[in-house]
């Protein structure tokens, strides 16, 4: 089984706001950056979207998987498994459906563990990612977080 470990970060101006995510992938002496971003989505969405695309980009199964992240939202979420009783409720009045199925897609197929990093305190691989991420919340013409906008829109007819 390969092991993995995969630093992420996630950030937005404004929350919401233009945000982006940072993420690394470490195998052995392997190491790939990631990152991207969104012109109006929150700092959560993309603390999130680090984790999936650090999982996505694994090109095997059943790896034993060890996240880094400075969020507690993404980290309780899975450590204790408050996701799954999401799920099975259907993600009803929760934020972020389409990320969480994404991520448990992702999550099945390998082993994985979370451990949680204070941000901004000096990590070096958490300081790059969300160097990674800033930058890529600041790129000039980013694509719209279409789930984000459709959620908020919905939202604001019904509530």
């Amino acid at each position: 089984m390969a092991c993995v470990e995969i630093y992420s970060d996630g950030a937005a101006s404004g929350n919401p706001g233009p945000g982006g995510y940072g993420t690394i992938l470490m195998s052995g002496e392997y190491r790939k950056e990631l990152s991207g971003g969104y012109a109006c989505t929150t700092n959560n969405r993309m603390e999130l979207l680090a984790v999936i695309v650090g999982l996505e980009a694994l090109k095997r199964e059943a790896c034993d998987v060890t996240v880094y992240s400075d969020s507690a939202y993404v980290v309780n979420a899975v450590e204790k498994k408050w996701v799954f009783d999401w799920e099975k409720k259907r993600f009803q009045n929760k934020k972020n459906p389409d990320l969480w199925q994404r991520f448990l897609k992702s999550y099945r197929k390998h082993k994985v563990k979370f451990i949680w990093v204070k941000g901004h305190a000096g990590h070096p691989l958490n300081e790059r990612c969300d160097q990674l991420a800033v930058a890529a919340a600041a790129v000039p013409g980013l694509p719209n977080d279409i789930f984000y906008m459709m959620q908020t829109q919905n939202n604001n007819l019904l509530g």
